[in-house]
């Protein structure tokens, strides 16, 4: 339980604390370099949908979006609750915990950043601006992390994309979204130890426990028939 907290609590923190710096600091779209190396930006962007700036339908699609994932966050903390009375520990209560927190991070941007900050387009964000650039529900996603690890013109023997301007890794993203996918990337790689059954002391022992009275009992009473 304890750590299901910690863990959830500092993640917000890093979260909301990292999106509320860059809206109040960097002006949409501006950028730099971290410790010098071009290969990873700070790059201020709002995402208005899901993933890769995928949209739905304007501001009723908006508002479904941010109905969804509240839906979704209380599937998983439902299944948190479940794993923290189950006693289960270890990378199943880390993983659905930090998914829990980065879901968590980004439907505090949907429902609430349209309310408390004016909009980035005339000038650095306010916040608590008596100007809010919209309404409950309808907030965007802050992206800032930027990791361009190679850009160039692709060859032209490359179908499709060859002769083209490409970006490897190219996404835009949060430290929301990074929780996330650090959080799946461990229920995939420990699947089976996070999903492992816990057994009791006494089923643990039961199977060794009858092998052993086989092994002594039936071969007498076998004789004896």
């Amino acid at each position: 339980m304890k750590k299901s907290i910690i863990i959830i609590i500092l993640i917000l923190l890093i979260d909301q604390i990292s999106k509320i710096y860059v809206k109040t600091h960097f002006h949409l779209g501006e950028s730099v370099h971290v410790f010098g190396w071009e290969k990873f930006q700070i790059l201020f962007t709002q995402n208005r949908g899901m993933a890769w700036g995928v949209e739905l339908g304007g501001r009723t699609g908006k508002f479904l979006l941010t109905l969804f994932r509240l839906v979704a966050i209380g599937a998983i903390g439902y299944w948190l609750r479940d794993i923290i009375r189950s006693g289960k520990r270890g990378v199943l209560l880390v993983a659905v915990s930090m998914i829990f927190a980065g879901a968590l991070g980004n439907i505090i941007d949907s429902m609430f950043y349209g309310l408390i900050f004016d909009d980035p387009q005339h000038g650095i964000a306010k916040l608590f601006s008596p100007h809010p650039y919209d309404s409950f529900m309808h907030g965007k996603v802050v992206d800032m992390l930027y990791f361009p690890l190679w850009q160039g013109i692709l060859p032209d023997w490359i179908p499709i994309w060859g002769g083209r301007h490409f970006t490897f890794f190219n996404a835009i993203f949060n430290v929301a979204d990074s929780a996330i996918t650090i959080g799946i990337f461990l229920l995939l790689l420990f699947n089976k130890k996070a999903f492992a059954k816990n057994e009791t002391p006494e089923e643990a022992t039961a199977p060794d426990f009858f092998r052993l009275n086989e092994e002594k009992v039936f071969p007498d009473d076998w004789e004896n028939i």
